[in-house]
């Protein structure tokens, strides 16, 4: 190989690590006005009905950072946020694991939450939208990472349990920007139905670990 190529080789290479090692643009991709003009439009277009309210437009903190900076906050802005989300955490006293048929129906229903629903009604966790859990599904989303042999691969100690009654509950306390939805922080499933779930998850007679 001649001087010349080995040069463009070189500024190749060079070019390459650079763009791998290349820091967060710290900047926030939308300004507040922008934010501001989106949030107007939503209220604009949407109309409360039922359960159904203009409060599902309020966001927190978290929602806000990563609307604003698409899902990539700066890491000391994210690590803050995340560990207001840790302590938002409510983990109740005592056995995190529940009935894993219950958790199973709550896994497999997407109701609740609409302005036709009653307001007290179990809500479902919709975890089918975008997990595989059981093998035994025909049908799953590809959203999210696949859950089959979750309690398998990973045992079921308390730790584990922990672990995953908090990620069910708050998602963005482990990932600040999860497109995961914070069921039990946003109120959408009860304590109980969190413990459901997580059996459903990490029991071995669940049909998720057969």
């Amino acid at each position: 190989m001649n001087k010349r190529n080995l040069l463009t080789l070189a500024l190749a290479t060079a070019a390459i690590a650079a763009c791998a090692t290349s820091p967060v643009d710290p900047r926030p991709a939308y300004s507040e006005s922008d934010l501001r003009q989106m949030d107007a439009v939503h209220r604009r277009d949407f109309h409360p009905r039922g359960i159904a309210k203009m409060d599902r437009f309020d966001l927190d903190r978290v929602q806000r950072a990563c609307n604003q900076y698409k899902d990539n906050p700066p890491e000391d802005l994210a690590k803050a946020l995340q560990a207001e989300q840790i302590g938002a955490i409510k983990f109740p006293q005592g056995e995190l694991l529940g009935d894993w048929k219950k958790g199973q129906k709550i896994a497999q229903s997407g109701r609740g939450m609409t302005w036709s629903d009653k307001p007290g009604s179990a809500n479902g966790g919709s975890c089918y939208n975008c997990h595989q859990l059981s093998p035994e599904e025909a049908s799953y989303g590809t959203l999210g990472p696949s859950l089959k042999g979750f309690g398998k691969l990973r045992g079921n100690t308390s730790e584990i349990q922990k672990y995953t009654y908090g990620k069910i509950y708050n998602s963005k306390a482990y990932s600040v920007c999860s497109p995961m939805p914070r069921m039990g922080y946003s109120g959408t499933l009860t304590e109980e139905q969190i413990k459901d779930v997580v059996a459903y998850l990490l029991d071995p007679a669940s049909p998720v670990n057969r």
